[in-house]
């Protein structure tokens, strides 16, 4: 079994301890995976597999802190690999049911994916109460139109 297996197999071993009643182990689950999307060494469909079920636990009325695991190991996936929007869609979807903290987090990643897609959704935060929100809005809208303008240059 080469590292990139091994991996894959750590991260579907923490998918079953998940199920755990225990928050606090359930949190130290989803570190793990964090851990593991780190490396940067994970196969593109994994990567894609693995943040559909974070997706899912972020989404879910799963206690904050684990929500919050979640949504980090995400974060983490969406800067050491390029996540498709449609794989953090229901992210978008859910977005008015996250803490402003949360939030933060959502904006992020759904700006990673460079998909005009997100703009509208991102664009809504702008004029949120939270002072970090409308800034992580900002940044967000920011990077979305930039990659538009670089993907523009490079057709033309």
């Amino acid at each position: 079994m080469d590292g990139t297996q091994s991996l894959t197999v750590l991260i579907e071993s923490v998918w079953e301890e998940l199920d755990s009643s225990d928050a606090g182990h359930r949190d130290r689950c989803l570190d793990a995976v964090s851990d593991v999307l780190e490396t940067g060494r994970l196969a593109q469909t994994d990567v894609e597999q693995a943040v559909g079920r974070l997706v899912t636990v972020a989404l879910s009325g799963q206690g904050y802190t684990v929500r919050e695991s979640a949504l980090h190991a995400v974060s983490t996936a969406s800067t050491h690999y390029e996540l498709p929007y449609r794989v953090v869609e229901p992210l978008a979807a859910g977005v008015d049911g996250f803490e402003p903290l949360l939030l933060i987090y959502v904006l992020s990643v759904l700006s990673c994916t460079h998909d005009q897609a997100a703009l509208p959704v991102v664009e809504r935060f702008l004029h949120h109460p939270h002072t970090e929100v409308r800034s992580e809005a900002a940044e967000a809208v920011h990077e979305l139109l930039w990659s538009q303008e670089f993907a523009q240059g490079r057709t033309h």
